[in-house]
């Protein structure tokens, strides 16, 4: 009977570590301001499970940003621990993190950061040669078609308007089936009518792929579209609440 309840307890221990997709604990990041240092972020501690829609706002200045990039090993914490798909990040090195990125993370930025050079179809497809796909261009082609740009293939980024732009912003994310994608003020430079269709695509494309969402956004209306909202208040959790 108490070898079971070890191993009960055991195997449970197991499963709500593997829901978790992403855990963070007592994080805290400071900066340098002259000889000041400020503080961003300061014992942050939540957690993420496998296929949740997740929210992150507070005003400007509040660390939301900051805390997406140390999220996705963008950067590195001065305090605290965060895991990521099963790994550690404290104990990868940069190329490590680097491979996990590429394997794991999908990226949205609210400035679209397409490469001017290349066509909507280059920018989704090249990223997917460089991890070495074998189908690269058909699988761009098939995500441009789903988000509505199969007319827009050989466009360049500056051929193309803002809400075009990021649906191929879209279409990359979503490229290399992420376990979890991070989007930081996807709707930020777009109009209202475009932003409410951008965010039909990406909440489509999400519950399609069954992909985690962590949106850093000021928009309240797309906070309440996600299961959970966590608000910053000058680099502090003032409130975690469930939506859905």
């Amino acid at each position: 009977m108490i070898i079971f309840l070890i191993f009960l307890d055991h195997y449970y221990m197991i499963t709500s570590s593997m829901a978790n997709i992403l855990k963070v604990e007592h994080l805290k990041k400071s900066y340098k301001s002259g000889e000041k240092e400020l503080t961003v972020l300061d014992d942050i501690s939540f957690s993420i499970q496998k296929g949740e829609t997740f929210a992150i706002v507070g005003p400007s200045g509040s660390g939301k940003t900051t805390l997406l990039g140390l999220c996705a090993g963008l950067d590195e914490a001065d305090q605290g621990e965060i895991e990521l798909c099963g790994s550690n990040m404290n104990s990868l090195d940069q190329d490590q993190r680097a491979l996990l990125r590429n394997r794991n993370v999908g990226f949205i930025f609210q400035d679209f950061q397409l490469l001017p050079t290349l066509t909507a179809l280059e920018n989704v497809s090249v990223p997917l040669e460089l991890q070495g796909e074998k189908r690269p261009e058909k699988i761009a082609k098939d995500l441009l078609e789903k988000v509505g740009l199969s007319d827009r293939f050989d466009h360049y980024p500056s051929q193309l308007s803002g809400g075009e732009q990021q649906r191929v912003a879209l279409a990359r994310a979503f490229s290399n089936k992420p376990s979890i994608l991070f989007a930081d003020e996807p709707t930020g430079n777009l109009d209202a009518e475009t932003s409410e269709k951008v965010v039909e695509l990406l909440f489509k494309l999400n519950k399609e792929t069954d992909t985690t969402l962590v949106i850093v956004t000021h928009d309240m209306d797309l906070a309440k579209m996600n299961q959970r909202i966590l608000r910053l208040q000058r680099g502090k959790i003032d409130k975690e609440q469930s939506v859905l």
